[in-house]
């Protein structure tokens, strides 16, 4: 079960990633810099929620 638990980790982690660049694409097309930035902060998350699967799975824990 721990091995379901880490893939939908990633999963989610590759969904929020594959959110922040459709938003960050948007505010470039759009020139919102709102957009933007919201999406590089979700991209950033991502990048963490990845890191922290990685250790788990280091750890002996997903």
């Amino acid at each position: 079960m721990p091995l379901a638990a880490a893939t939908a980790g990633r999963v989610k982690a590759e969904a929020k990633e594959f959110e922040g660049k459709t938003q960050e694409s948007i505010g470039n097309v759009t020139g919102n810099q709102g957009d933007r930035l919201a999406g590089k902060k979700k991209q950033v998350e991502a990048k963490i929620q990845n890191t922290v699967e990685d250790i788990k799975e280091k750890a002996g824990m997903g």
